[in-house]
């Protein structure tokens, strides 16, 4: 059933998770490999880097909802107790500051 889902959500990318996968697919960034929308225990994820064990969530305006907020605290503790570090960024931070947020990424990555 998550496949399912994972395939749906690729196919419905938000603008801010378009710009981030053409910063990240093919190896494009340090030459390390990303997935997209990757089921991961319970939970699926925007981006994974396996080889780094690195996480990156992409954000819009619903995760400032309590609810919303709880359950993405609690996919990150669920993640870092995997062993992976998440990175969150909210669709702004990726359409206004895309460099900003490359660097970031390559930072956790180095």
């Amino acid at each position: 059933m998550q496949k399912i889902r994972a395939k749906q959500l690729r196919k419905n990318s938000t603008d801010a998770e378009c710009q981030l996968w053409r910063v990240l697919r093919s190896r494009q960034l340090a030459g390390h490999k990303f997935r997209r929308q990757q089921p991961l225990g319970g939970f699926i994820v925007d981006f994974v880097c396996f080889e780094k064990r690195l996480v990156v969530e992409v954000d819009g305006g619903q995760h400032n909802e309590p609810l919303q907020a709880a359950n993405d605290s609690e996919r990150s503790t669920w993640l870092e107790q995997q062993g992976f570090r998440v990175l969150r960024f909210w669709n702004h931070e990726i359409l206004r500051e895309i460099e900003s947020v490359k660097e970031t990424i390559a930072r956790a990555l180095g």
